[in-house]
């Protein structure tokens, strides 16, 4: 069996929200087979207007959440915010308190502001997208809300900032329930960058730097073909033709982090995915993935995942059954 996915579709329906669990998810494949099956609709089973100035007519009504094993709410057109919150219909409120409590709960960008209007979120951490923080805070006092990351997992609920984050968090629903390498290849099948982690910040408009100042894209690709290597901050800033100290201000803008904290997870994720994919010792593993000694592979992965390497391999290694499968 796959895992069944509903996206319910509200009125005013953010459309790159609306197309990112289907194309996501849609993509993540093992031997072939499609590992999802994602469905939308909406409150009635009728057609909603979304942002992109186009109706949207759905395949299904609300009976598909009865078996669902996971529900997604896409953001919905900040036009439509009233007051800090959807204005949603009787029908749409109707079908959110229809959701089974067995189905994994999950929101992109504004769809938060749902999730929160039926009590889903009270009491537990979540995000929505930085512009609308205020309102969010303002009408859901009861919501732990973090505005400064992409996503926030919260075990049986999930959610995102807007837009690219909804793609975050796709992939990452991917890697939680399939492991590494089928949400890589899902990357890959997206043309998508495999891997940003949810805590990283938010883009929040500030001041830009000078458009004569070149990327640190290079050095970032350079670096993550020789993770297994020493990289020191120089190394890098040569790659980007710039001093470190100017490296190091633009890679943070760019990036949200230090040279340093980026560099670690892509190095962690690096040793994930070995741990996941091949029978190689913790040794081995540390030395290709740039941590040198298996004490400190074990040390930043347990950072990053609260698990030892080993214990890490035992989790995700083995065949991954199907959330819809499990009891």
């Amino acid at each position: 069996m796959t895992h069944r996915v509903a996206v319910l579709v509200l009125h005013g329906v953010a459309a790159f929200d609306l197309g990112t669990p289907a194309q996501i998810l849609g993509s993540a494949r093992r031997g072939g087979k499609r590992l999802y099956q994602v469905r939308a609709c909406t409150a009635d089973g009728g057609p909603v207007r979304s942002s992109g100035g186009f109706t949207v007519v759905p395949d299904h009504g609300p009976e598909i959440l009865d078996d669902a094993d996971t529900v997604i709410i896409p953001g919905i057109h900040g036009d439509l915010m009233r007051a800090g919150e959807p204005e949603l219909t009787d029908a749409e409120i109707a079908a959110l308190q229809r959701i089974p409590l067995s189905a994994r709960l999950v929101s992109i960008c504004t769809g938060a502001f749902a999730l929160a209007h039926i009590g889903k979120l009270d009491g537990r951490p979540a995000t929505t997208h930085w512009a609308y923080v205020d309102r969010f805070q303002a009408r859901f006092p009861d919501v732990k809300l973090n505005p400064d990351v992409l996503f926030v997992d919260d075990g049986d609920v999930l959610t995102s900032a807007g837009v690219g984050a909804g793609v975050d968090l796709c992939l990452h629903l991917v890697r939680r329930d399939f492991g590494s390498e089928v949400a890589n290849d899902a990357a890959r099948r997206c043309v998508m960058p495999p891997w940003r982690d949810g805590g990283q910040a938010q883009f929040i408009p500030r001041t830009l730097p000078p458009v004569t100042m070149t990327s640190t894209g290079p050095a970032r690709e350079w670096a993550m073909t020789r993770l297994g290597e020493p990289i020191d901050l120089a190394a890098m800033a040569r790659q980007a033709t710039m001093s470190v100290r100017t490296f190091t201000r633009r890679f943070r803008e760019e990036t949200g982090l230090s040279p340093a904290q980026w560099l670690a997870r892509q190095r962690v994720e690096h040793a994930r995915l070995l741990l996941e994919t091949t029978d190689l010792g913790v040794d081995e593993v540390a030395r290709r993935s740039g941590f040198g000694t298996a004490v400190s592979l074990r040390q930043h992965l347990h950072a990053a995942v609260g698990v030892a390497p080993l214990a890490y391999r035992r989790t995700f290694r083995p065949t991954v059954v199907p959330l819809s499968r499990r009891s």
